[in-house]
């Protein structure tokens, strides 16, 4: 029992630490080579991201969010391996790197959407899980030009596929609770939401930042 409590907590620090590593910080020095957050409007990655850089920039963005989500809970799924408990691993991982994209203790606790880690953690826990809520995710966030609407779609969507999936109730638990991270998180975005006052998704690209080189 020690030694899978040990496990546990090194698969949480870990999680929890590269959760909280700014990715605009790390495409900003080893992708763009410039400071992002100084571009466009700074705070919100997907929208600023597709307006300055066009689609190309934004799937760099996303695949460097992606592998850096991925990492520790794949790291998470081989530690507690040990114990013969891998799928656990992974999902407590994923919720660790949850908190910490929702709650970076890098940046003051404030966090972005968490949209592609909960895709990424969802995956990991059951295909069928990640695939069913990143469709949601992009159709709803596109058809509705809202990243908050749709990142709190696919949370509904994970925890209801999840429920009728995934065998193991502790791996579904966890799964259902870093869903309800994202939910919670965006409860002030949703009242935005319904008073009209919520930033929507830009689709056009703005070049203004080339007049500074």
């Amino acid at each position: 029992m020690i030694v899978y409590w040990i496990l546990l907590l090194i698969t949480a620090f870990f999680a929890y630490c590269l959760g909280s590593i700014s990715t605009m910080r790390i495409a900003s020095r080893f992708v763009f080579r410039r400071n992002l957050r100084r571009l466009g409007a700074g705070d919100v990655w997907l929208s600023n991201f597709r307006r300055i850089y066009g689609v190309p920039g934004f799937l760099k963005l996303l695949a460097v969010e992606a592998v850096k989500d991925l990492l520790p809970i794949l790291l998470g799924g081989l530690l507690l391996s040990i114990k013969g408990h891998a799928d656990v691993g992974r999902a407590f991982a994923g919720f660790c790197v949850m908190m910490g994209r929702l709650y970076p203790v890098f940046n003051r606790f404030r966090g972005g959407h968490g949209s592609v880690a909960l895709i990424v953690a969802a995956l990991c826990v059951d295909l069928s899980v990640g695939i069913a809520g990143a469709v949601v995710i992009a159709a709803v966030s596109w058809f509705s030009r809202y990243l908050t609407l749709g990142a709190v779609a696919g949370a509904v969507v994970i925890v209801i596929t999840a429920i009728l999936v995934v065998d193991d109730n502790l791996v579904m638990t966890l799964c259902i609770f870093f869903s309800a991270l994202v939910f919670i998180k965006h409860i002030p975005a949703i009242g935005r939401l319904f008073n009209q006052k919520e930033e929507r998704l830009s689709l056009r690209e703005d070049l203004t930042y080339k007049l500074d080189d």
